[in-house]
């Protein structure tokens, strides 16, 4: 019964949110549009591999 409860869970900080059925649709759609433009970046090295 400890972990049975989001509610419970996400007042203690096991959980960052609490999302209800009717909102998941939307929330889901909302993360896939966030993630789908994102670029990720990497600094150039600064050094490559040489042969030993």
């Amino acid at each position: 019964n400890k972990f049975g409860d989001p509610y419970v869970a996400a007042r203690n900080g096991w959980l960052d949110d609490v999302i209800e059925p009717e909102e998941s649709r939307m929330r889901l759609c909302r993360a896939l549009n966030i993630i789908k433009s994102k670029r990720e970046w990497s600094p150039p090295k600064k050094h490559g591999n040489i042969p030993l």
